[in-house]
């Protein structure tokens, strides 16, 4: 395959700024919409209205589905939306009729270290600005939505407690689509009796709020309306689960959502139609773009790709353990992407990582490390033979830098395809967008075409800590689990409560198959400590918290924001 040299290559930025983009009117005709299915928002995006869609197209097959997931996160990148983009683009350059569904980006990787979530190089969504930068709302109306119940929730406590709450047993939080660590824990309502009543709480980034995940899972607006009602904020002091629909809210929050449950259609750089909906992160929520959203692409293509987020024991497993649950279908091929880079990162002692920043460790495994690289091609084995678990099957894609050696390639690829997976194909979108991906992506159109036997990690009927100890042992390698006196207590009240029969949400790190960051590669020898555990009943799981997970994230030393500005003419620049 033919390789540029990456300063070749302009900014993210410059190439979607230099980019003429084709009237969103255009995308729709090709997507196989009706101008009546539109809301346009300006010349470059518009909302679906998906109820009519699906009615129309009721009678038509569903497509085959695509799940694009990655090997373990580094901080190197492992390009998982770049993958899917460039596939995308892939299939329809060999003929395919190929939609494709993402997540919005949360402002907090946008202004953090991450970057945004648009893809890369000739492997891009536009408008890119307009993507990683508000876009059109539906995350504010997510905060909005979660924060109007934590006014009612504080109101109410003020106003005489009609409800007897318990405020020790309070879960609510608040959101902001934000990296901001000092809002973690906060004591609230202080200053005096007008101000409420002071009691400890916190804030979570918006995309791990319940309202996302509630976004992400619904199926209509009536469907909405009632995970509204199911989400559980408190006890009272009887012990028994106080609700949104107990506190008489849950009907404004959902008029609040009401726009943003239809999804958006963009376009990428090669004039192929993408929807854009929701946005829950992977490590905290289950990290996969909406129901609503899969199934209008299974409407409109004949393949469609979905991204599940972080790596595969994170988004994929969640996405096949909770998505295809509660939407009633299953992928037909899913695609495991990693990177010379990252491979060889997860086979190098922590200890040796520790020693570099990032850009240093960047350049340092631009270096030959067959040691390395040997060790680290355990995490991709890992991930692979997890996702066969499920009984669909596996294509990998070694997503290439002009620096990568051929011998490199070929040692992921003869590991890759001898431990199941279909198909090990470099690709090399970045650069080259979809021509980039020719050979991947015949390969998953080949990958489509094998028997699968799809099934579920877990059965509805297993315990609480059944489905948790599954999805340890046989996902992450775990020897076992330790649960924490709060763990204890919560999943014997979650089984007398009835909560039991949810699919399980894991909060975990995204940066090892474990729950400790520092265990790279295939770790052994482990277990998983179950810290707390709660309720998400609107969105229909409930999450264990292991090890230290965060529902907020900080920013780093060196965050993305100092590098943002706008010109005279209201040009953006440094954005990625």
């Amino acid at each position: 395959m033919a390789k540029l040299e990456p300063k070749n290559v302009p900014s993210d930025l410059e190439i979607a700024q230099g980019h003429k983009m084709e009237h969103i009117k255009a995308i729709a005709d090709k997507a196989g919409l009706l101008e009546s299915e539109l809301e346009y928002y300006g010349n470059y995006k518009a909302k679906i209205n998906f109820a009519a869609v699906l009615k129309r197209l009721k009678d038509k097959p569903d497509a085959k589905l695509i799940d694009v997931t990655a090997c373990t996160p580094t901080p190197l990148g492992e390009g998982k939306t770049v993958t899917s983009i460039g596939l995308n683009e892939g299939m329809n350059r060999i003929g395919k009729n190929s939609m494709l569904c993402l997540r919005e980006p949360s402002l907090g990787p946008v202004f953090g270290i991450k970057g945004g979530a648009a893809g890369g190089g000739y492997s891009q969504i536009v408008p890119m600005e307009d993507l990683n930068l508000h876009f059109t709302g539906d995350i504010h109306a997510v905060s909005i939505t979660h924060n109007l119940c934590s006014a009612a929730l504080d109101t109410h406590l003020m106003h005489g407690n009609k409800l007897n709450i318990d405020p020790a047993t309070i879960q609510w939080r608040r959101v902001v689509d934000l990296n901001d660590r000092s809002m973690r824990s906060i004591i609230n309502g202080l200053g005096g009796p007008l101000n409420g009543i002071p009691r400890e709480t916190g804030f979570d980034i918006a995309v791990a709020s319940e309202v996302m995940a509630i976004l992400a899972l619904a199926s209509d607006l009536k469907d909405l309306r009632a995970r509204m009602g199911r989400i559980l904020l408190a006890y009272n002091y009887d012990g028994e689960p106080v609700t949104a629909e107990d506190l008489k809210v849950a009907g404004a929050m959902t008029v609040l959502m009401k726009d943003a449950l239809k999804p958006t259609l963009i376009q990428s750089l090669e004039g192929n139609p993408t929807i854009i909906h929701a946005g829950p992160f992977a490590n905290i929520a289950h990290g996969n773009n909406s129901i609503i959203a899969d199934k209008l692409g299974l409407k409109l293509g004949d393949y469609v790709i979905t991204e599940s987020g972080f790596a595969a024991d994170m988004g994929a497993e969640k996405f096949l353990n909770i998505t295809c649950r509660y939407g009633g279908f299953s992928p037909d091929c899913i695609v495991i992407t990693a990177t010379v880079r990252a491979l060889k990162m997860h086979g190098m002692p922590y200890e040796e990582i520790a020693k570099y920043t990032p850009k240093e460790l960047a350049k340092e495994l631009m270096n030959e490390h067959n040691e390395y690289l040997d060790k680290g091609i355990e995490n991709l084995e890992a991930h692979i033979e997890n996702m066969r678990k499920f009984g669909v099957p596996v294509v990998n894609t070694i997503n290439c830098f002009a620096f990568d050696r051929d011998h490199e390639v070929a040692m992921i690829k003869k590991r890759a395809e001898a431990c199941g997976a279909s198909a090990s194909v470099p690709i090399d979108v970045w650069m080259h967008g979809g021509a980039g991906s020719e050979e991947a992506a015949q390969a998953v159109v080949d990958a489509c075409e094998e028997p699968k036997d799809f099934k579920f990690l877990y059965p509805d009927e297993f315990s609480i800590k059944q489905k948790i100890e599954k999805i340890a042992i046989d996902i992450y390698g775990a020897d076992g689990v330790d649960y924490m006196p709060e763990a204890e207590k919560k999943i014997a009240s979650f089984t007398k409560l009835g909560y039991d029969k949810l699919p399980i949400c894991m909060a975990k790190t995204h940066l090892s198959l474990s729950h400790d960051l520092t265990l790279k590669g295939r770790p052994k020898g482990f277990r998983v400590p179950i810290r707390d555990i709660r309720a998400s009943l609107g969105a229909g799981f409930l999450y264990p918290l292991l090890g230290e997970m965060r529902t907020m994230p900080g920013l780093s030393a060196d965050p993305a924001y100092q590098y943002m500005d706008i010109d005279d003419d209201g040009k953006i620049k440094g954005l990625f």
